[in-house]
């Protein structure tokens, strides 16, 4: 028997690709002016599924925005995590913690990075 309508394939491949095993987290640094009222700069550190520009314009959107960013936030940083990008999930939740860390044994406020 034909059938009145043409056979349509299975749009599903038939082989899953693999997954990226870099992944498509990144971590990303703010600057932020004279977040505590002291006259001292400071860095926001945080992860994200997006990228970090991406991010950045959510925080001063105020989307899922930690509120020192979009108050005191005013440009990324990506010379201190560019070359880090990208990464996965577990591997930017590491990372994250480590750089803010880094940033505050040399001195730094730091914000973020949990």
């Amino acid at each position: 028997m034909i059938h009145p309508w043409p056979l349509i394939p299975d749009p599903r491949p038939l082989i899953m690709p693999a997954p990226d095993k870099r992944g498509h987290h990144s971590v990303y640094v703010v600057y932020l002016r004279n977040p505590k009222g002291d006259g001292r700069a400071g860095y926001y550190v945080g992860m994200t599924g997006l990228t970090p520009e991406e991010r950045f314009a959510n925080h001063k959107a105020g989307i899922k925005a930690a509120g020192i960013v979009q108050r005191f936030g005013v440009r990324l940083v990506p010379k201190l995590y560019a070359h880090l990008n990208p990464m996965t999930y577990k591997q930017a939740a590491a990372k994250e913690v480590e750089l803010a860390e880094r940033l505050r044994q040399r001195g730094f406020q730091v914000f973020g990075g949990h």
